[in-house]
């Protein structure tokens, strides 16, 4: 199968001037490997049938050997020989002037402690399930980084022809880059089921060696899936899986904390402007999986299930978009975050740049949901305006002024066509979207 360029390449890119080491980390299947291997010269697999005693003999014996052959050098699923982590990092040591020798790229179901951790050596990428932009689902033709850059950059009557029952089989489907090499759906789908069972059954007791509860594993993904895309409160969750299994909130505290090592869950942080109101901040996380389709897979859900239920699909699709946000972020030097106060307003989404500037975002299915999420984005910029406006009122003592939002946007689901409204706000279809 042809390589497909993710996102993630040109993070990587400029990682590899500053850097001599790279290690990509991310959820198994993302294609990590893949990335690194189009980087390198010299391959070598740990989980090499034919070679892995020998390499491993190496390893425990004399790591540096390793390192002499052709560079760039590719040590995937490193974690099987540890060696190699502090053989490269005295490497880099030794080298300050080398940049983009090494890749690291290994299993998230394995814990490995190092005696060093390789800060200012080593540096770290996360990689994400592709987006809708990689898959192909979106035609890419609006570009988030161009509408915070370019003032000018017209978005008006950009068009997508793709449709809701396209994104509901993404969404089941998930970006998993190996779903691009089968030609049958049904065969695609079947990815993702088999992740989902392989993380309950195996990967949350292979991690660090800890056998774990495989049904209380479930039922937590099970609890997670059906609260997918909120900020419901971890009790409530835990409450899910207490009310049929004796098991205390302190183990279903670490049994999340695996499934965030192996990278299958994930939370958004709150964001907050930083203004000094009555109005209470809502803190809480909200939760989502790393690619929506293992939550699905935990519901048992087809794609057709969507047709009679668009509620549960607008949890599922926001789920998707801040996946693709998320990505986005990594490649971009920015964060994505939430916002709700008691007030009523929020955001789904706060894109939020290095510089400081971000986007407020709404995230709906359908098309009738817009003037609603126009108005909450509206009352959010309003309210910054309000509060810069008096902060300024004393000229002798001012306060502390809060930047605006570069961009209001609403990302809709079913829209075929973007469009700016006359109060500023773009639509854009998440057909049309990248980074």
């Amino acid at each position: 199968m042809e390589y497909i360029t993710r996102i993630i390449d040109q993070e990587i890119n400029k990682r590899k001037e500053a850097f001599n080491a790279v290690n990509i980390v991310g959820p198994k299947g993302c294609g990590k490997t893949r990335t690194a291997k189009e980087r390198c010269k010299t391959i070598i697999e740990f989980q090499d049938e034919d070679r892995r005693s020998g390499y491993i003999a190496v390893a425990k014996t004399a790591p540096g050997l390793l390192l002499k052959n052709e560079k760039p050098i590719l040590f995937d699923e490193w974690q099987d020989a540890p060696e190699v982590w502090g053989a490269v990092r005295k490497n880099c040591d030794d080298n300050p002037e080398s940049v983009g020798e090494y890749y690291l790229t290994g299993s998230t179901s394995k814990d490995v402690e190092t005696p060093h951790t390789g800060t200012g050596r080593i540096t770290e990428i996360r990689m994400y399930p592709m987006t809708l932009w990689e898959t192909g689902e979106s035609n890419g033709s609006i570009s988030l980084m161009e509408l915070f850059d370019n003032p000018e950059y017209e978005i008006d009557g950009r068009m997508t022809s793709l449709k809701l029952e396209d994104l509901f089989f993404a969404a089941c489907r998930g970006g998993w880059p190996r779903c691009l090499a089968l030609k049958n759906q049904k065969a695609q789908l079947e990815i993702a089921k088999d992740y989902y069972r392989q993380i309950y059954q195996k990967d949350v007791s292979s991690l660090d060696g800890i056998k774990r509860n495989p049904e209380w594993t479930r039922q937590l993904l099970w609890s997670y899936a059906r609260n997918m895309a909120t900020t419901a409160k971890k009790t409530g969750i835990y409450a899910d899986v207490k009310a049929n299994s004796e098991v205390s909130e302190m183990t279903l505290s670490s049994y999340i904390e695996v499934l965030e090592k192996l990278f299958v869950i994930k939370d958004i942080d709150a964001w907050t402007p930083l203004i000094r109101s009555k109005t209470a901040i809502r803190s809480a996380k909200k939760h989502i999986f790393v690619d929506p389709s293992i939550g699905l897979a935990a519901l048992g859900i087809s794609p057709e299930y969507f047709n009679n239920d668009l509620d549960l699909f607008g949890h599922v699709f926001e789920n998707m978009v801040l996946r693709d946000l998320l990505a986005y972020a990594e490649a971009h030097d920015a964060k994505v975050l939430h916002y709700t106060d008691d007030a009523g307003v929020e955001a789904d989404a706060v894109y939020q740049l290095a510089d400081g500037r971000y986007a407020l975002i709404e995230i709906k299915t359908g098309m009738n949901a817009i003037p609603q999420a126009e108005k909450n984005l509206l009352k959010f910029q309003e309210l910054i305006r309000n509060y810069n406006e008096k902060a300024l009122k004393d000229k002798k003592h001012p306060k502390a002024v809060y930047r605006e939002p570069s961009l209001l946007i609403v990302i809709c689901a079913n829209a075929q066509m973007a469009y700016t409204t006359d109060k500023g706000v773009k639509v854009i279809p998440i057909g049309c979207l990248k980074d």
